[in-house]
């Protein structure tokens, strides 16, 4: 009989081309960079890092010692979040922010200016028809500690609700003297002193906005990395410069946030590299990755530092706010 014939061999696995990154965020149990471009991932990759180090990262980022891990600023910081494009993460990035500052030794108010309520569902503030809110400071000008509603299980954090009733304030205010003031004097006028002041603008250039690019002394640009998110830029930054030019001349762009970034993508790879070589160091390092977990956690009406505080999307909003805390630390603030 013939000798059988040996087994075949397999072919020895290709090795698995490296992503090409210029940003490490942070890095999952294979050490590959969860902000990092990776056009080469596999979809249905895990995404969710080793038991224990989700659990560590959950503890640094609950701090349930409640020390002052992130610097205070020498100066109150009212930022204004601001992106005439919807859906590009201003609401999230101003809540989960705010929570990631006010969890590490930060006082912090969020007013809620977009009519949609969307910031104050986030933080779990009541905001129905009836519950006193901005409105009522814009219009009515009511005291804003009146309004201002201090944040459930989040210490030093509070709120200022926005209902529908917001929605005919655009109208309303065209009347009104000193207009595009409302909202700047109503913010000065809290007696109680905060680090932080974050507004979450409607998606629009309207009087809102307005109102709070002049209440504001620094502007955060959260850009979504897809093409249409660069298209409306110019005529964000052209509104912010006449803004700077007539009514408040201390407002600034400082920070640019890249969000929802898809490593798989070769685009999010080329509208990072556009947005840092137009803006420089006022883009932050840190990337905010898509993540399931962030947007489920509106739903439970919680931030995402709360809901699931081991996950990516925590994780890069955490890293995002010690940045921001540590630049405000070094470079001041301008009056």
């Amino acid at each position: 009989m013939p000798a059988p014939a040996p087994p075949a061999t397999k072919p020895a696995p290709s090795p698995r081309p490296q992503p090409s990154s210029t940003h490490v965020a942070a890095e999952d149990q294979n050490g590959t960079a969860y902000g990092a471009s990776d056009v080469n991932a596999t979809p249905g990759e895990s995404e969710d890092p080793p038991l224990a180090m989700e659990a560590m990262r959950a503890v640094q980022i609950l701090n349930p010692s409640g020390e002052v891990t992130m610097p205070r600023p020498t100066r109150q910081r009212v930022m204004c979040v601001a992106n005439q494009k919807g859906g590009v993460g201003k609401t999230t990035t101003t809540v989960n922010l705010a929570v990631a500052l006010a969890l590490h030794g930060n006082r912090v108010l969020v007013v809620d200016l977009d009519p949609q309520g969307n910031a104050s569902t986030g933080l779990n503030v009541p905001h129905h028809a009836g519950v006193p809110d901005v409105y009522d400071c814009l219009i009515d000008q009511v005291p804003m500690e009146e309004v201002a509603q201090a944040v459930e299980g989040i210490p030093n954090l509070y709120c200022v609700p926005a209902t529908i009733d917001l929605a005919g304030a655009e109208i309303e205010l065209v009347s009104v003297v000193a207009r595009e003031s409302r909202l700047g004097r109503a913010i000065q006028s809290f007696p109680m002193e905060f680090d932080y002041v974050f507004i979450d603008c409607p998606p629009s250039l309207g009087l809102l906005t307005v109102n709070a690019l002049c209440a504001a002394q620094e502007v955060l640009i959260p850009i979504q990395c897809e093409y249409y998110a660069l298209e409306g830029l110019n005529q964000l930054l052209n509104n912010i410069n006449l803004v700077k030019a007539h009514l408040n001349p201390a407002l600034d762009v400082s920070t640019i946030l890249l969000t929802m970034y898809d490593r798989r993508t070769r685009l999010a790879d080329a509208v990072e590299q556009d947005v840092r070589n137009h803006f420089g160091e006022k883009v932050l390092t840190s990337v905010i990755p898509r993540n399931v977990r962030v947007s489920e956690a509106p739903s439970y009406g919680q931030s995402v530092m709360t809901y699931d505080p081991g996950s990516r999307g925590a994780t890069s909003y955490f890293e995002a706010a010690q940045e921001i805390a540590e630049r405000g630390a070094k470079i001041g603030v301008v009056a």
